[in-house]
């Protein structure tokens, strides 16, 4: 570990502190998150790095894939992140065809991210082919987290969601990705679905840190989507556990409150506040002449 990269938990995160992770072998915690209350409570509890990942789509905006997801839906929830945290690395997903068009749009995005929203890094996926993409960004001192194995934006080239890499020569393919990443300058590369021998085999041979999902503990970190963790979703993937039954305690909660509402239980007197005595009288005796705001100021 690098004297001058003291993991230190009261300073904040930064790329080259997950480096010093991944050589002090210690576990790097990633958590995908998308607005300012979630930021702010994975930031308290701890968590390294904060992804606003293109995930956004389905978890929060209702999409059946990533693919919709825009420049200004990221822009607008990284920046909300990005108000959340003190202490995690805020990283933001370039999403779909905002990096695939042209090295001068990648650039521009990538750099919008940086500057309006406040984030730290981006993320975008794919290996051998965006190598080039990703030394031209670092190269330009934008820090760039790798992404391959099951990458969703790529869902209908894959047929569907599915574990990747399985055979050994998209194993041998996706090895050739994770260094054609490091070597293009990425500071960290996320392994998403693919088998944990496969996954165990990169992080040995890469300098730079791994983060799984799906891809087991052989990975310098993990991460996983705030909703699932704490059971806030529709079903649980095979790769994420549920720590809370949060979503019942909501459904709970709002069940009681329709209840209250209805019932009249609620609001009570505590709930709001009251005029002086006199004043109702003031209001009621001119409403009865028929004076309005206008000319309440000449009758006083």
């Amino acid at each position: 570990m690098s004297a001058t990269v003291p993991l230190d938990p009261a300073r904040p995160v930064t790329t080259t502190a997950l480096r010093a992770m991944k050589d002090a072998r210690r576990p790097i915690v990633m958590v995908t998150a998308y607005d300012t209350p979630s930021a702010r409570l994975c930031d308290e509890a701890g968590v390294d790095a904060i992804l606003v990942g293109d995930s956004l789509g389905m978890v929060v905006l209702g999409h059946g894939s990533t693919l919709p997801v825009t420049m200004d839906d990221m822009l607008r929830h990284t920046a909300a992140v990005v108000r959340g945290t003190k202490r995690a690395l805020a990283i933001a997903d370039l999403p779909f065809m905002s990096f695939q068009v042209s090295a001068e749009d990648t650039l521009r995005n990538a750099g919008r991210f940086l500057v309006e929203s406040g984030a730290a890094a981006v993320k975008l996926e794919g290996g051998m082919r965006v190598a080039s993409t990703v030394r031209r960004l670092v190269d330009a001192g934008i820090p760039v987290m790798g992404h391959i194995g099951r990458t969703p934006q790529s869902v209908n080239q894959f047929g569907g969601y599915k574990v990747q890499a399985k055979e050994s020569a998209a194993a041998l393919e996706l090895l050739d990705d994770a260094h054609a990443l490091e070597d293009a300058g990425a500071f960290a590369v996320v392994l998403e679905c693919i088998p944990a021998e496969l996954a165990a085999m990169v992080s040995a041979e890469l300098q730079i840190p791994t983060i799984g999902i799906g891809a087991g503990a052989g990975c310098d970190g993990q991460v996983q989507v705030y909703h699932d963790v704490l059971g806030m979703g529709e079903f649980t993937p095979k790769h994420a556990k549920r720590y809370a039954e949060v979503g019942a305690v909501i459904r709970s909660a709002m069940e009681a409150y329709a209840n209250e509402v209805r019932d009249g239980a609620f609001p009570a007197d505590e709930h709001g506040s009251r005029m002086e005595p006199t004043a109702v009288a003031e209001v009621e005796r001119l409403r009865e002449r028929g004076i309005h705001a206008v000319d309440a100021g000449e009758e006083a």
